[in-house]
């Protein structure tokens, strides 16, 4: 309610005195939405490209300083996250070293109400270097990003006993 509000105030504003109509003000609002919405859709497809290519310096330039990344579900197997572009780069880097080619395709991809985030469904299929075939997931991610369109927070959700699994971690689950 209070973004609607603000959104309603904003609107007004812009067109007292302007001779801006209210249906202009909404497609201009709904305009500018769309471009901030279809630029973090663009930044979220370009953090796949980085991880599929291993490409540890395109992954890092597309977060904040302080961004944030986070791991609900880790279940004390896994990395809970990392919170900066050093901590998230010491995050990427054993993975881009101990897999094979990795694939990311994505389902689904939205931008909410609020065009600074992302929702997206994807998958996860990694080759392991064992030679033991494909790690193989299924995901479910948000990204937050700043005005500037850089990712503030990535939360990563996936399903720990499957990942338990893949690595050979089952027996670890407590």
């Amino acid at each position: 309610m209070k973004i609607n509000l603000v959104r309603w105030g904003l609107i007004l504003l812009l067109g007292v005195g302007t001779g801006i109509t209210h249906a202009q003000n909404e497609t201009n609002y709904l305009e500018m939405n769309n471009s901030i919405a279809n630029q973090n859709k663009q930044s979220t497809k370009a953090f796949f490209t980085a991880l599929e290519e291993k490409n540890i310096d395109s992954l890092i330039a597309l977060f904040t300083e302080d961004a944030k990344h986070i791991n609900p579900y880790a279940s004390g197997l896994f990395p809970e996250g990392a919170t900066g572009k050093t901590e998230i780069k010491t995050y990427w880097t054993p993975v881009f070293e101990n897999f094979g080619d990795m694939f990311f395709p994505i389902d689904e991809i939205y931008a909410m109400e609020d065009p600074t985030i992302v929702f997206v469904k994807f998958k996860g299929k990694i080759a392991l270097t064992t030679d033991q075939g494909f790690y193989e997931n299924d995901y479910y991610a948000t990204f937050k990003f700043n005005k500037e369109g850089l990712i503030t927070e990535y939360v990563e959700i996936f399903n720990p006993i499957i990942a338990a699994k893949g690595f050979g971690l089952i027996d670890k689950i407590k």
